[in-house]
């Protein structure tokens, strides 16, 4: 596995486990460990930004951030998930899947 994919997959885990903690968090040090989080999450997409083209890290960044936490609220917390949401979350999965499609090819 390319270390960048392995940077980019860290950074989607720790996404999901910054919104956890802010969904659960109720104390003072419990905010401090989120932030702590999201600068460990940074780093990673910092890192993955490096080896990979930035859009396509972004993109995959915010769609498995969108759809993770869409259906962590929907198994952890109660959420609803309605035709709209599935709608839109399979068209950030596409756009994610498209736009990878187009970093292989030569521009030139």
């Amino acid at each position: 596995m390319n270390k960048g994919w392995l940077f980019v997959a860290l950074t989607c885990v720790m996404e999901l486990v910054w919104v956890y903690g802010f969904h659960t968090a109720t104390a003072p040090l419990h905010f401090v460990l989120v932030v702590a989080v999201i600068a460990v999450d940074f780093y990673f997409l910092f890192r993955a930004c490096e080896l990979l083209p930035t859009g396509t890290v972004y993109a995959i960044f915010a769609a498995a951030g969108t759809a993770g936490t869409a259906l962590m609220d929907l198994l952890l917390f109660g959420g609803s998930l309605s035709l709209a949401k599935l709608g839109f979350m399979a068209l950030l999965l596409a756009g994610v899947v498209l736009l990878k499609l187009a970093d292989g090819k030569d521009g030139h």
